[in-house]
């Protein structure tokens, strides 16, 4: 496995934009940590399966907290994940490519398959398909999506001012 070019870039944006980032993976933890590592992944701590299987869903959720890198995660385990994110009161989006991200796809409030690679199957699971299987394309539609949001709030509160205006 092999970052492609520009995902250090891109994960360096998604952070000065406040986002947190994690990843979740069937590979070992060595394997994951030197991928983290090499994508820009900030303060690097990683966790493994057999460390997390037999938790409560209230220590699965501190754990998640506290954990950028979940490695050997099987597909019931990313969903776990995702909903101790969502338990937490994070809003989850995640990428995934196979018939195993299929459960997590649906329960993340953004589910994001990749349209090249991903399977059949992913993509009817997931909101959003990254045509070019490129999280940068992920950056750019946070930054329309915050533009939008901006826009649509200015509109409302000139509109809330001028008819709160006439009604005086």
């Amino acid at each position: 496995h092999s970052p492609k070019k520009d995902v250090k870039k891109t994960i360096k944006t998604l952070y000065l934009a406040g986002n947190e980032i994690k990843m979740i993976t069937g590979d070992n933890i060595h394997t994951a940590t030197a991928i983290a590592k090499e994508c820009g992944f900030k303060n690097i701590n990683a966790i493994t399966w057999d460390e997390i299987q037999n938790l409560s869903i209230d220590e699965l959720k501190i754990k998640v907290k506290k954990y950028n890198v979940f490695a050997r995660m099987s597909p019931e385990f990313k969903l776990k994940i995702v909903s101790a994110l969502q338990r937490n009161g994070d809003r989850v989006a995640i990428t995934g490519d196979g018939v195993n991200d299929v459960p997590a796809l649906k329960k993340a409030e953004v589910g994001i398959a990749m349209g090249n690679k991903g399977t059949d199957i992913a993509k009817e699971a997931a909101d959003l398909i990254l045509l070019d299987d490129n999280l940068s394309s992920v950056v750019n539609g946070i930054k329309e999506g915050r533009t939008i949001f901006s826009n649509i709030r200015k509109v409302i509160n000139y509109l809330l001012t001028a008819n709160l205006a006439e009604v005086f």
